[in-house]
């Protein structure tokens, strides 16, 4: 018949889209709390990026039991408790910062400064990462008071 609609509906599987990517490369993933948010963003990260946050994800798993997970503002968020947060991640052209809400007073002091006097950050370059120490400021972090937000 003329102008009769098909009666079949497609069954493909939508495609998923690849998060975009904002300035610097870092991945833009909605708001979320959990694993799962977390994930998205350690997936969506450029390059050599996604293995080392994958790393640096099951490092402080493997320090901190039950840590809380959250993606706020493109940047995934590592506490104790939900909104009480110790470190976070965010991804620029050449480098992973970490930044440690609570980093004046982890001894030794992580190495980059911050307007904010409890912040210190850590930048992480391709073939960088010292897992040692990372580990200790992060067990170190992690018992600290955190940073609502």
């Amino acid at each position: 018949m003329v102008g009769k609609k098909s009666d079949k509906v497609s069954r493909s599987k939508p495609s998923v889209a690849t998060p975009k990517l904002l300035s610097g490369g870092n991945p833009q993933i909605a708001k979320g709390y959990g694993d799962t948010p977390v994930q998205a963003y350690i997936a969506a990260m450029p390059g050599w990026k996604s293995a080392v946050g994958g790393r640096i994800d099951r490092l402080i798993e493997g320090v901190v039991p039950g840590v809380r997970k959250a993606v706020k503002w493109n940047s995934p968020f590592y506490g104790m408790e939900d909104d009480i947060w110790f470190l976070s991640l965010h991804c620029f052209t050449k480098y992973i910062k970490v930044t440690f809400l609570n980093g004046a007073s982890l001894q030794p002091l992580p190495p980059g400064t911050s307007k904010h006097p409890k912040v210190r950050y850590l930048d992480i370059r391709e073939d960088t990462f010292d897992e040692a120490q990372f580990v200790e400021w992060v067990r170190q972090a992690s018992v600290l008071p955190g940073e609502k937000m």
